[in-house]
């Protein structure tokens, strides 16, 4: 499984690329508008650390629009993934950025209908947010496994980003169905290292090699 870190801090992003385990990040405009900088500044310093999938969202809704901004963000660098929202403008310009090689991510992905019609259009990658469907008392998790199945039924080449993530047992369940990707706010990263018995164990050793005072 590839982990993508959602966030556009700077200082995050390159806390977990120290890590050596970060494959990509993904923004959104509300991620962006917290940082406070210019988006295609954020943007050049984020693809200077990391050597994977950057996903740069569009802000139009229409076809015209979004096929504008989408060749702007794509001549920063090859990385860059243009995140399009599911709509049906969306879908029309996936299909066309699709058949020009550039790489997309259909995000705010909430059915597995919706899902269909993404990797219909060749979407590089689907979002679909788990935690925000589990805010409304619905199985996030539900919906992963049923796009999974979908996508091997037809052998989509469409990969499964797990997005929304709200805490590791996300992190282990997506990995359990077998999606592609989980993109994670920095806090979930760090929680995936924590277990009490190691940190119990760790601090046993330590407190016994002090014994010997060596």
């Amino acid at each position: 499984m590839k982990f993508f870190i959602d966030t556009a801090n700077i200082n995050q992003i390159k806390e977990a690329a120290s890590m050596g385990l970060l494959d990509g990040v993904t923004t959104n405009p509300s991620l962006v508008a917290k940082e406070g900088k210019n988006f295609y500044d954020l943007l050049n310093e984020i693809v200077q650390i990391v050597d994977g999938p950057i996903s740069a969202e569009v802000v139009s809704t229409d076809y015209n629009g979004i096929l504008k901004e989408a060749e702007e963000l794509s001549k920063i660098h090859k990385n860059i993934v243009i995140k399009v929202p599911l709509i049906k403008e969306g879908i029309k310009a996936v299909k066309t950025l699709s058949s020009k090689g550039i790489k997309t991510n259909v995000t705010l992905c909430f059915s597995p209908t919706q899902a269909l019609l993404a990797a219909k259009a060749g979407a590089s990658y689907i979002s679909p947010f788990v935690g925000r469907l589990d805010d409304i008392s619905t199985n996030g998790m539900e919906l992963i496994k049923q796009i999974v199945t979908i996508y091997k039924n037809y052998n989509f080449k469409t990969e499964v980003l797990v997005a929304s993530i709200r805490h590791p047992l996300h992190v282990v369940e997506a990995a359990l169905i077998g999606a592609d990707v989980c993109t994670m706010p920095f806090d979930v990263i760090e929680k995936l290292f924590n277990h009490p018995l190691t940190q119990k164990g760790l601090e046993n050793f330590l407190n016994d090699w002090k014994k010997l005072n060596q």
